[in-house]
């Protein structure tokens, strides 16, 4: 059993480039400008042995409470109720602000402790703001240097603490029955490589709903949401279940056109959508019902495509639409011209804001899943293949027919096939459409990408058979 460490404090102060520092990769935007980090975000951290869940939260600003920095303060008190323990930073360099002193005033009548951390003090410039550190009544301030790694060896001595009291309460719950030893070492061991949880990735333009649909999923206001576009920065990843089916849930930032896109943050932001994109495995991309299927709507799902990545379209807002069957039949239609590389794509209506359909769309993202990670077998495959080229055989070239040889799947997720071919530089496309589209219909794959690799050569496997004899 591990335990949780919340780093809390004022905008700028270095927060997401400590976040980063402890998880060890660059998970979190970092960017001069104030504010960027909007949403909590989870990471496993460790410092030398010492390992735990850390937190990283949006800066703390004194603001009314239905402003949008009103509404990120919730969010941050919501992690600093979850954490075991607080990191209040503070930038060294700048000194003690009224503003950090107001939230140390905050940050003393919670029950969660409090670690008093004194950033940015590489050098002699931030001597002064370590010594002002000692009047916030915080205990004695941490010196770090979150950018360059600094003072990690005092902040494991002031964490161990914790770490200590953590595994105390581990064992006496073991003790008194509360937890099952098994279970512990049962999260711990390769098991959990082999059947982790599915990578769900919720994509779409700005202001959609993909963080209302999270929030409705989990059962509570996890992620900040709100009337204004683009509230969401960075993509927030979150551990949750579906009828005891593990899954990651990732919120991303919505993609404008890049032509419209200016600002340094919304291209970091985009930036770290893709990446969300290539990790998932899974992605849901969300429409708003009376805005259907729109040029960005489009280009996403072909970058999706393109990642090899499931894909599903989920229509947002559903309940505002009039003629719900005519909507639907146009979607379709859409669909079937403008993204023919996956036919048969899921389409699913849903209302993230009265949760309606959301079971439908959970069990067609695992259905999806399953296809994704299908495997053929080699056998059936070459009858296939033989069926396939007898029905329609392949064109000549150079006055002689293209041969197709052999078929067999070299990997899976998206799936993917390998044939050979006695001339795979002069087999048109139109003809490895066609073999795509059977291998859609013969073996159930629709919806998800299908890549054929040509080769040449002869029939790899052709002489095992007499060698074991």
């Amino acid at each position: 059993m591990t335990f949780s460490v919340a780093i809390i404090g004022r905008p700028n102060v270095g927060k997401s480039t400590l976040f980063n520092r402890l998880v060890g990769k660059r998970l979190a935007l970092v960017d001069d400008t104030p504010g960027v980090t909007r949403d909590w975000r989870e990471g496993e951290g460790r410092i030398a042995s010492l390992r735990f869940r850390v937190l990283d939260t949006a800066g703390l600003e004194d603001a009314p409470e239905g402003s949008l920095a009103g509404r990120m303060r919730r969010q941050t008190e919501q992690a600093l109720r979850a954490a075991d323990v607080a990191l209040f930073l503070i930038d060294a360099r700048a000194g003690v602000t009224p503003m950090d002193e107001h939230f140390a005033d905050l940050l003393r009548k919670e029950s969660t402790p409090v670690v008093l951390v004194a950033n940015k003090c590489e050098g002699r410039a931030g001597e002064n703001g370590l010594i002002e550190a000692f009047a916030l009544g915080l205990g004695d301030p941490v010196p770090v240097s979150a950018e360059h790694g600094e003072g990690m060896g005092d902040l494991f001595e002031a964490l161990l603490p914790y770490a200590e009291e953590a595994a105390a309460r581990a064992a006496g719950a073991i003790r008194h029955g509360e937890v099952d030893d098994e279970e512990i070492e049962e999260g711990e061991g390769p098991e959990e490589e082999d059947h982790g949880p599915l990578q769900l990735a919720i994509v779409g333009r700005p202001n959609v709903g993909k963080s209302t649909l999270i929030n409705r999923l989990l059962g509570e206001e996890r992620l900040l949401t709100g009337p204004e576009a683009g509230i969401t920065r960075d993509s927030i990843a979150v551990d949750w279940s579906f009828r005891g089916r593990p899954v990651k849930l990732v919120d991303t930032a919505g993609l404008r056109r890049r032509a419209r896109v200016a600002e340094k943050i919304e291209k970091l932001s985009g930036s770290d959508t893709m990446r969300a994109i290539r990790f998932a495995q899974v992605v849901v991309l969300l429409l708003d019902a009376e805005q259907l299927l729109e040029k960005q709507d489009l280009t996403i799902a072909r970058q999706v495509v393109d990642e090899g990545r499931a894909l599903i379209i989920a229509a947002n807002k559903w309940d505002l639409v009039k003629d719900g069957k005519a909507a639907l039949k146009a979607l379709h239609e859409k669909l079937e011209v403008s993204l023919p590389q996956v036919r048969g794509v899921p389409v699913v209506t849903i209302s993230a804001l009265e949760g309606r359909n959301l079971d439908r769309l959970l069990r067609a993202v695992f259905d999806i899943y399953d296809i994704w990670r299908s495997r053929i077998s080699t056998a059936k495959l070459n009858d296939w293949l033989l069926a396939m080229t007898e029905a329609h055989p392949p064109p000549m070239a150079a006055g002689r027919r293209i041969r197709l040889r052999y078929a067999t799947q070299i990997k899976t997720r998206p799936p993917t096939f390998a044939i050979w071919t006695s001339r795979p530089k002069e087999l048109p496309e139109s003809y490895t459409r066609y073999l795509v589209n059977g291998l859609r219909e013969d073996f159930g794959l629709e919806g998800v990408p299908l890549r054929i690799n040509l080769r040449k050569g002869k029939n790899p496997y052709e002489g095992r058979a007499k060698k074991r004899r």
